[in-house]
């Protein structure tokens, strides 16, 4: 995929910023089910210290997901 500088939402057809927000929450929403994968991986080799700090990641990803949705819905509403 190629990126351009100079896209405004002409070709998307929704404005960078609100595209940014959306795009914003989805990854963090992806990271918190990713990291979920991660942590298990983590509990079977027994690293506590791993299982520790992809914990912490993923509550800051839940928390940046949460973030971004309130601030949608309010966009959204209006």
């Amino acid at each position: 995929m190629t990126t351009s500088t100079s896209e405004t939402g002409d070709v998307t057809g929704t404005t960078d910023k609100d595209y940014n927000l959306i795009w914003f929450t989805e990854s963090c929403l992806s990271n918190v089910l990713r990291l979920d994968l991660y942590i298990q991986d983590a509990e079977r080799a027994g690293d506590s210290d791993l299982v520790d700090l992809f914990r912490r990641a993923q509550a800051e990803s839940r928390k940046g997901a949460e973030e971004g949705k309130k601030m949608l819905a309010g966009r959204l509403r209006g």
